[in-house]
C-alpha cells in the first residue's frame, strides 16, 4: 500500500474544538475531511478506517492532548477504496467536508448505498447495477393483510417509481420487490419509543436482501406538501393532483420521505425534469432472497471464478450500461410469453450469424462508453469539451452499427432486428447529425491525438493568432529536443522523449537505464524520477515552457466562452443519448446471451415456452450452466418432466454428494434463463411460465442475528407456504434436519402434503427421509426419483477378514424409483474415518434398523416400548446420553462436510480437519456414548 500522508493540521486546538462541537451523527455515518491532496478522519471514524482499510490500529495518530483526538490520513487512492468498502460492503453513509477558510468547514458531498450522485467521479462509474433507493410505508389491516406503499428511484436518473400493494404478515411481496428492483438502500420509519414489530420485519427483510437500512423520522413520511413538490418536479404539464398515482396515499408518503432524503427540492435544475410512473409487481416473476442464493444469481464474496454465479457466467457485455441491464433482467424474469419469444428471436439471430455476433462485440459495442453517466454529466452541468467529443465519437460510430445490421439477409431475423434496433438507431443517428456538424466545425479534432480538447483556432481570430505562436513554440521545443538528443547521443524516438507532464509541464524523459548520461551535467536539471524514467529539463526548454503555458492559459480563457456554448448545445441532446443508451444496452445483453449459448461446453438450445398455466416442463439432457463450466468437470446430464397432474411434485432420494442438490437447482436456473429470454443448457426444452421461484436450500444459519438453523429453515418454509401459487416452482433441499428425526420427518410430510393438496405448485424435494416417498401412494402427481449409486459386493479378502466392504460409486444419474439408503457411513469411509468409529456406526445403524422393523411389525405397543428401552441402553449408557452423543457427532460431521466442500480439502487434509474438529469439541469428548465409541 502507498505510504500514508503525514498528518498536518494548522490549528490543532481550534479543529479539535470544532470537531467535538459537530452535531451528533448516526452510527452508520462516516465523516471524512478533505485537506487539498489527502483526506483525514477522526475519532471513531478514524478507528473504523484503520481497521477496515489498513487492518491495523498502529496507523492512528493523535491530535492535541488531554484528551487527544484519534486521527488517520488517506491518500486519494486509499480514500476511493474506502468509499467502495463503506458504501457497498458496510452499508454506511459518507459525508465529505471541505474548508473554505479558517475553520469554515462544511459538508460538500454526501453519499449512501442508494445515492451516489455526488461521488460518481470518485467511484469511476464502474457499478455492477444501478443504485436504487427505496422508501416504504406500511399499515396493518386485518390479522394477516398489510398495506404497503413504496417509492423508489435511481438517484442519478430523474424518475420516481411508486407501487402500492397488499402483502401478508411475512411481507413476501415486499421482499420480491426489493429483489426485482435490486434495491441498495431502504428508508424505513424510526420505531420511536416502542418496538414496532412490523418495522422490525421490514428491516430484517431488507437486511437479508443485502440492502442498507436508513431510519427516518415519522414526520418525513407526511403527505402535506407532496402534491406541491411533485407539481414543481414533474415534466407533466397537468397538476400533480390529477395524476392517478397520487391516489396511492402510502406511496405518496414514501415519495415525500425519499424526496427529502435525496435533497431533490434544493436543486432548482431538477424542477420540471422528473417523471412519475407506477411499477406493477406482477409483470415479473417473483424471487425471494433464498432463491437468489440457491440459484447463485449474483457473485458472492467467496466466488473464485466468475462462472460461479449466473451473472458472472452471462456477463460478456462490452458496455457498462449492458452489464447493469443484465443484472436488472436477471432479477426481473418476464411473465409474458410474447415478450420472452421476442427476446429469444433476437438471441437466435446472433446465435446463427457468427459474423454478426462477433462484429457487434469486437468492433462496435466495445467502443461505446457509459452513455448514462455521460448524459448525467450534462444534466448536472459538469460536462466539458471532452464529454462533447465522447458524444460525437458515439454518433459517428452509429453508421457502423447500421451497416452491420443492414447486412443481415435472413428475412426471419431481419424484421425483429429492424424493429428493436435498426429503425431506432437510424432515428438516433439522424438526430445526432447536427451534433456531429457542430463538433466538426468548432472542435480541433487533430489535437485529440495529443489528448487536447480545444476549439478550432480558425473558429475565432484571436484564437488563430495565439495558435500560430503556440505552434511556433512547439517547433522550437522540438528543435531543442533534437539538440539534446545529439548532445547526449540518445535516440529521440526510442530513448529520449519530449512530453507534457501533468506536474512539470513540457520536459524531457529518459528511460531509467539511460539516466546516467545526464548526471554531473549542469545544463540538465532533474525534475523527478518515476517508474517510467527520469524527467529533466534545460534552461531553454524551461523558458519555452513558461511562455507556452502562459499562451495556453490565454487560449483557454479566450475559448472558455465558446466551450460553454458548445457544451450547452450538446446538453440539448440528453434525451437522445439516454434513449440510445437503452437500445445499445439491450443489444449488448442479447449479444451476450448469444455468446454464452454458443460458447458453452455443449451449445444451449432455444426453449419452447408455454403461456402461464398451460403446457408442461420437459427438459432433455439438462445441465447446470455454472457447474459445467468448472475446471475438470464432465457434467452428467439428466432429464426432467414436470406435468400438472402426473408429475408436479418430485421427491428425490439418494446418497450424500450424489447430485440431488445440483439436479433440483439446475431446474430452477433453467426456468430463470428461459424467462429472461436466454437459451438454456439442454438438448431439447419446453417450459411453462412460472410466476415465482421459491427456495428452501441448505441450513442457512443466522446465529449472528440470533436465528437458529431450524428457525431459519422454518421462516423460509413459511414464506413459501404463504407466497406460492399453482404456477410457482418450489425447490426444497432437505427440510427438518434442524430438529429431532421424528419431528423433522413429521414436518417434511405435512409441508409436502400441504403443497400437493392445497397449493398444487410444481415442486422438487430432495430428502434423506426415505419414508416420505410413500406420499406417491396417496397422490398420483407425486413421483419418486433417486440418484443412482453403483454398489460393488465384498471382495473375497474382505469377506475372509469378516468385514462388510462395499465399494460405492456415485453416478450422478437421476432415475425413477426410490433409494432407501443414504450411504452416510460410506462417505465417512471415503474420508478415512478411524475404522473403530465406522464399525461402531455400522453396528448401531443395523441395530436401529432392526429395531425400527421390529417396532413396525409389532402391534403390541408395550413390546415396542420395551424394544425402545433396550436400544437406548447401549451397554449401560442412558438413552439421553446416546441421543446427545449422536447429536454432537452429527454436528461435527455436518461442519466437517461444509469445510471440505468450501475449501476443497484433499484426503489427508480432510482427515486432519476431522481430528481437529473432534479434539476441539470438549462436550463431545466427555460424552459417555462417544467415549465408548472411541474405546472400541
Amino acid at each position: 500500500m502507498a505510504s500514508r500522508p503525514e498528518l498536518k493540521v494548522d490549528d490543532e486546538v481550534s479543529f479539535i474544538k470544532f470537531f467535538r462541537n459537530l452535531p451528533q451523527k448516526t452510527d452508520d455515518t462516516v465523516r471524512i475531511f478533505f485537506r487539498g491532496d489527502y483526506y483525514t478522519a477522526h475519532g471513531e471514524d478514524a478507528t473504523l478506517i484503520a481497521r477496515t482499510v489498513y487492518r491495523s490500529t498502529s496507523v492512528l495518530r493523535q491530535l492535541g492532548r488531554n484528551p487527544t483526538l484519534e486521527s488517520v490520513t488517506m491518500t486519494i487512492t486509499v480514500f476511493r477504496n474506502f468509499l467502495r468498502e463503506a458504501l457497498f460492503r458496510l452499508g454506511k453513509r459518507v459525508e465529505i467536508w471541505e474548508s473554505s477558510g479558517r475553520m469554515n468547514w462544511k459538508v460538500t458531498k454526501q453519499a449512501s448505498p442508494g445515492n451516489l450522485q455526488d461521488i460518481e467521479d470518485e467511484l469511476g462509474g464502474q457499478l455492477e447495477s444501478a443504485p436504487i433507493i427505496l422508501a416504504v410505508k406500511v399499515t396493518a389491516r386485518a390479522s394477516e393483510a398489510r398495506n404497503v406503499g413504496v417509492c423508489f428511484a435511481d438517484a442519478s436518473v430523474r424518475e420516481l417509481g411508486v407501487s402500492e400493494f397488499l402483502d401478508n404478515d411475512l411481507y413476501s411481496n415486499f421482499e420480491s420487490l426489493i429483489i426485482q428492483l435490486g434495491v441498495k438502500e431502504c428508508l424505513i420509519q424510526t420505531e420511536g419509543n416502542k418496538k414496532d414489530v412490523e418495522l422490525s420485519k421490514l428491516r430484517t427483510i431488507a437486511d437479508n436482501c443485502g440492502c442498507a437500512v436508513s431510519q427516518r423520522q415519522m414526520a418525513d413520511f407526511g403527505t402535506r406538501d407532496i402534491e406541491q413538490d411533485l407539481s414543481r418536479l414533474l415534466r407533466d404539464e397537468r397538476a400533480a393532483g390529477t395524476l392517478p398515482q397520487t391516489d396511492l396515499k402510502l406511496a405518496m408518503g414514501s415519495a415525500a420521505a425519499l424526496i427529502k432524503y435525496l435533497g431533490v427540492m434544493s436543486d432548482p435544475s431538477n424542477f420540471g425534469q422528473y417523471q412519475l410512473y407506477q411499477h406493477d409487481l406482477s409483470q415479473y416473476m417473483k424471487l425471494d432472497a433464498a432463491a437468489l442464493k440457491a440459484l447463485n444469481m449474483m457473485p458472492g464474496p467467496r466466488d473464485g471464478s466468475k462462472n460461479m454465479s449466473l451473472y458472472g457466467l452471462l456477463n460478456h457485455c462490452k458496455t457498462p450500461v449492458g452489464s447493469r441491464l443484465l443484472a436488472q433482467w436477471l432479477k426481473q424474469p418476464l411473465m409474458d410469453v410474447n415478450e420472452i419469444q421476442k427476446r429469444q428471436q433476437l438471441v437466435e439471430a446472433f446465435v446463427t450469424d457468427t459474423e454478426l455476433r462477433q462484429t457487434m462485440q469486437e468492433e462496435h459495442l466495445r467502443s461505446i462508453p457509459d452513455l448514462y453517466r455521460l448524459a448525467k454529466k450534462f444534466q448536472r452541468k459538469v460536462a466539458n469539451l471532452e464529454d462533447v467529443v465522447r458524444a460525437y465519437q458515439v454518433s459517428i460510430r452509429l453508421p457502423g452499427f447500421l451497416g452491420t445490421l443492414g447486412a443481415v439477409m435472413d428475412e426471419q431475423y431481419k424484421d425483429p432486428l429492424d424493429e428493436v434496433y435498426t429503425s431506432k438507431l437510424r432515428e438516433y443517428s439522424d438526430a445526432l447529425e447536427k451534433l456531429q456538424e457542430m463538433v466538426e466545425t468548432t472542435v480541433d479534432l487533430d489535437a485529440l491525438e495529443n489528448h487536447e480538447f480545444i476549439i478550432k483556432p480558425e473558429f475565432d481570430e484571436s484564437l488563430r493568432s495565439i495558435r500560430k505562436r503556440l505552434d511556433k513554440l512547439k517547433r522550437e521545443m522540438e528543435s531543442e529536443h533534437r539538440k539534446v538528443g545529439d548532445d547526449l547521443n540518445q535516440d529521440i524516438d526510442k530513448k529520449l522523449f519530449l512530453e507534457n507532464h501533468k506536474v512539470h509541464g513540457w520536459c524531457f524523459r529518459l528511460t531509467r537505464n539511460e539516466a546516467s548520461c545526464i548526471r554531473n551535467k549542469k545544463q540538465y536539471q532533474e525534475c523527478s524520477t518515476q517508474k517510467n524514467g527520469v524527467f529533466f529539463t534545460t534552461s531553454t526548454l524551461q523558458s519555452l515552457r513558461r511562455e507556452f503555458d502562459q499562451l495556453s492559459e490565454t487560449y483557454n480563457r479566450t475559448q472558455s466562452g465558446l466551450v460553454n456554448e458548445v457544451v450547452q448545445v450538446a446538453a440539448s441532446y440528453i434525451p437522445v443519448i439516454e434513449s440510445l443508451a437503452a437500445v445499445l444496452a439491450h443489444l449488448d445483453v442479447i449479444v451476450s446471451f448469444a455468446h454464452v449459448s454458443v460458447h458453452a461446453p455443449t451449445a444451449y438450445v432455444r426453449p419452447t415456452m408455454h403461456p402461464r398455466g398451460e403446457g408442461q416442463t420437459i427438459l432433455k439432457e439438462a445441465r447446470h450452466p455454472c457447474m459445467e463450466m468448472q475446471d475438470d468437470i464432465n457434467f452428467i446430464t439428466n432429464d426432467v418432466t414436470l406435468t400438472r397432474d402426473d408429475s408436479s411434485f418430485l421427491i428425490i432420494t439418494g446418497p450424500n454428494m450424489g447430485g440431488k442438490s445440483t439436479y433440483i437447482r439446475q431446474i430452477g436456473v433453467i426456468a430463470l434463463l428461459a424467462q429472461i429470454g436466454c437459451f438454456v443448457p439442454c438438448s431439447e426444452a419446453e417450459l411453462t411460465i412460472f410466476d415465482s421461484i421459491l427456495a428452501r436450500v441448505g441450513a442457512s444459519d443466522s446465529q449472528l442475528k440470533g436465528v437458529s438453523t431450524f428457525m431459519a429453515e422454518m421462516l423460509e418454509t413459511a414464506t413459501i407456504l404463504k407466497t406460492a401459487t399453482k404456477e410457482s416452482l418450489i425447490i426444497i433441499d432437505e427440510l427438518g434436519r434442524g430438529t429431532s428425526t421424528y419431528d423433522g420427518f413429521g414436518l417434511a410430510w405435512a409441508i409436502s402434503e400441504y403443497i400437493v393438496r392445497e397449493i398444487g405448485a410444481f415442486a422438487m424435494f430432495a430428502t434423506h427421509f426415505h419414508e416420505l416417498t410413500r406420499l406417491s401412494e396417496t397422490w398420483p402427481q407425486v413421483k419418486n426419483l433417486h440418484v443412482v449409486a453403483h454398489i460393488e459386493s465384498s471382495s473375497a479378502q474382505s469377506a475372509a477378514e469378516g468385514r462388510d466392504k462395499r465399494d460405492v460409486t456415485l453416478l450422478y444419474k437421476v432415475e425413477p424409483g426410490i433409494c432407501d439408503q443414504s450411504f452416510g457411513i460410506h462417505v465417512a469411509e471415503l474420508v478415512r474415518f478411524p475404522p473403530k468409529v465406522v464399525n461402531m456406526a455400522k453396528r448401531k445403524a443395523d441395530e436401529l434398523e432392526d429395531f425400527t422393523s421390529a417396532a413396525a411389525a409389532n402391534t403390541n405397543s408395550a413390546s415396542a416400548d420395551s424394544g425402545a428401552m433396550d436400544i437406548a441402553k447401549v451397554e449401560g449408557i442412558a438413552k439421553e446420553e446416546v441421543e446427545e452423543g449422536s447429536r454432537l457427532l452429527k454436528e461435527v460431521l455436518k461442519r466437517w462436510k461444509e469445510d471440505v466442500e468450501r475449501e476443497g480439502l484433499g484426503k489427508e487434509e480432510q482427515v486432519a480437519r476431522m481430528k481437529e474438529l473432534i479434539m476441539g469439541n470438549e462436550e463431545l469428548l466427555q460424552n459417555p456414548f462417544f467415549k465408548q465409541v472411541q474405546a472400541l
